[in-house]
């Protein structure tokens, strides 16, 4: 659903499993490479994203994180090691994101916002949390990602809470 043009030398795929008439990916696949770019990864790193309901993220939640609960966004970087993998010649894969699209419906209404932004939000709350980023770990990292949110995004006013 991506095409290189819009992606800034990375290979970003989005795939949405469910439908949703006022989503557009073009927008985030260039928001995507956007804070790739300006998270220093390396050009021609893939990232996955897949939008869906909440009971594909429940499920990956209770399977990965043991919490048997939608939440909002996910975030699943990469960890292979290539060295572990002899001869290993892919392209590096920054990590997977996926996003709760209900969910988002839920809190952008909450925030009196539209879903597009609301998306946008999360798809970059999930790359910053692959980059290393936290915001469970004390209130100066999470000052420090809101402040990288914010470069990209600008100041989006009340930020809610994420389960990820």
């Amino acid at each position: 659903m991506s095409s290189p043009d819009d992606a800034a030398g990375f290979d970003i795929s989005i795939e949405l499993t469910v439908a949703s008439p006022r989503l557009d990916v073009g927008p985030l696949v260039r928001l995507a490479a956007e804070v790739m770019a300006g998270e220093e990864v390396p050009p021609g790193t893939s990232l996955a994203v897949l939008v869906t309901d909440d009971d594909e993220i429940r499920a990956m939640n209770r399977q990965f994180l043991g919490i048997d609960e939608p939440t909002d966004v996910l975030a699943f970087p990469d960890e292979s090691d290539e060295e572990f993998i002899s001869g290993y010649e892919g392209p590096p894969h920054l990590g997977d994101v996926a996003i709760s699209l209900p969910t988002a419906v839920r809190q952008a209404a909450e925030a009196g916002h539209g879903l597009e932004r609301e998306v946008s939000h999360l798809l970059v709350h999930g790359i910053l949390h692959l980059r290393g980023y936290d915001h469970v770990t004390g209130p100066e990292d999470e000052a420090r990602m809101r402040t990288r949110e914010e470069r990209y995004l600008g100041d989006l006013g009340e930020l809610h809470g994420h389960g990820d």
